[in-house]
């Protein structure tokens, strides 16, 4: 397929010089993903409609100039007040659009055109639900990224005929789902660009940058856990900075990330958790706050005793997991141990583009008819 192997970007040329044998194997899986969909001059072609806060999916025009205009009201708005722009769930949709790009896809957006024309062409919905009001007909459906909604909710958009696959970022998130949505759900984490985090070299300024994104009960936990884990290591004389989930820009995390060797990552649960990835891709160890206890409390009432993970795509090479008991043994090691990790490895092994584009692909082609 010509259009596949002519649109190799530099993470899949680079794995080709340095892996020939599994470049093969890699692009043989993406030509037999490829042989059961519309091939156009670009290569495969993947319509995928998202909806939420930063895009719309309406049709028409007036549809996508609201869609735009919207965007960049949004953009200034919370730019101008020094906030993150994008939702986790619009960063891993523009994560999946460079994957599937990165292996050779045709890959439309919002493209109601197209859809018309192919009323029984797979299609990818993400973002949120309100995309399901938007996006009509029969066509067999992959949801997502995307918020599902509590499990009643879920069910419902599960029961509907034309969703064939459910993605959820992780098996724990499955595994909460599945009594509700039953065998369509299926584990898929979007790529991470390595390329993107491979940070100018900058003085290492500080020994731990302190990601806070506790989000269920702050008053109590900013305190007792945030608080209590800095003033241990100041008194084991770390210096440490501190960034809030929600209240930076991006360029301020990635100058974080530079002047800092390690990441403390404290949050209750992730499903996929693309922030602490971002500082693997930088070459930078996490030591990872993880009790495995489901904390959200509109979820616990689902699976009281269901184990999560703070970090669900983690090992020997990422850094080092803690709970609040053993925090200071394990603290201790990791930075006895730091110049052993290569988080870098684990995400071009684990969470790469393009890995992450011929999964989806696969996935994508199999509800082809």
């Amino acid at each position: 397929m010509p259009a596949i192997s002519q649109s190799l970007g530099r993470s899949a040329q680079a794995e080709a010089r340095n892996k020939p044998e599994a470049a093969g194997q890699s692009w043989h899986a993406v030509a037999e993903s490829a042989r059961r969909l519309e091939v156009t001059k670009r290569g495969p072609l993947v319509l995928l409609f998202y909806d939420g806060f930063e895009r719309k999916a309406r049709p028409g025009l007036t549809g996508a100039a609201y869609s735009e205009g919207r965007r960049l009201a949004r953009y200034l708005y919370r730019t101008a007040r020094r906030r993150q722009v994008r939702t986790g769930f619009y960063t891993a949709f523009l994560s999946l659009c460079r994957s599937l790009r990165l292996v050779g896809c045709d890959v439309r957006i919002n493209d109601f055109g197209a859809l018309r024309q192919r009323p029984r062409y797979p299609i990818g919905l993400c973002g949120y639900p309100s995309v399901l009001a938007h996006v009509a007909g029969d066509n067999p459906v992959i949801f997502g990224h995307g918020d599902l909604g509590l499990p009643e909710a879920a069910a419902v958009i599960a029961a509907r005929e034309q969703m064939r696959i459910l993605i959820q970022p992780c098996d724990w998130a499955c595994a909460f789902n599945r009594p509700y949505c039953g065998d369509k759900l299926r584990a898929f984490p979007v790529g991470v660009d390595s390329t993107q985090w491979h940070l100018r070299e900058a003085a290492k300024t500080h020994d731990f940058l302190v990601y806070d994104k506790i989000r269920w009960y702050r008053d109590e936990r900013v305190p007792a856990i945030r608080d209590r884990l800095i003033e241990s290591l100041r008194a084991r004389g770390h210096s440490v900075t501190v960034l809030q989930y929600g209240a930076h820009r991006q360029d301020q995390y990635r100058r974080a990330l530079a002047t800092s060797r390690a990441l403390l990552f404290l949050c209750e649960h992730e499903t996929q958790g693309i922030a602490y990835q971002e500082a693997l891709a930088a070459g930078v160890p996490v030591l990872a706050w993880d009790e495995g206890d489901l904390v959200d409390p509109e979820l616990r009432r689902y699976a009281p005793n269901l184990r999560v993970s703070s970090v669900p795509y983690f090992d020997g090479r990422c850094g080092m997991r803690f709970t609040l008991e053993t925090f200071a043994q394990v603290s201790s090691q990791f930075w006895t141990e730091i110049d052993r990790f290569r988080p870098r490895d684990y995400i071009d092994d684990r969470l790469s583009m393009e890995r992450a584009g011929r999964d989806y692909l696969a996935l994508y082609s199999s509800i082809a008819g």
